[in-house]
């Protein structure tokens, strides 16, 4: 199954298992994807998952471009439920770039288990 699956009404959409297969948080190490967590910077200082790139959504829709650990890479777009990273994986998905957003965001990825840090690198919560 492709990460890249479209729905009819814009980019694809997977769950927190197989957005953290597909950026390397999963059993296997190997996902080619960046993660890439669209909440404000409060929510990721609370915490994010380790090796994420971190790009709000409001300076994503004012124009920000990609950091460079981003760039020219896949895109699993994640938020803290689904609804900002779907908005943010559709913009990117119209500059062109390969990206799908997490349903259940950080509350389902936390939720399975997978690893939250905070910004000092320590256990983190979702905010």
């Amino acid at each position: 199954m492709s990460i890249f699956r479209r729905g009819r009404s814009g980019p694809g959409r997977v769950n927190a298992r197989e957005a953290a297969e597909r950026t390397g948080h999963g059993t296997t190490a190997d996902g080619d994807a960046v993660l890439l967590d669209v909440r404000e910077p409060h929510e990721w200082q609370a915490g994010h998952a380790p090796r994420a790139v971190h790009l709000p959504l409001s300076a994503l829709a004012a124009g920000a471009g990609l950091p460079a650990r981003a760039q020219a890479r896949p895109l699993v777009v994640i938020c803290r439920s689904g609804n900002r990273s779907q908005q943010a994986a559709e913009l990117l998905v119209a500059r062109g770039a390969q990206a799908v957003d997490v349903i259940g965001g950080m509350r389902d990825w936390a939720g399975e288990g997978l690893p939250v840090v905070d910004a000092r690198g320590r256990n983190g919560t979702v905010a």
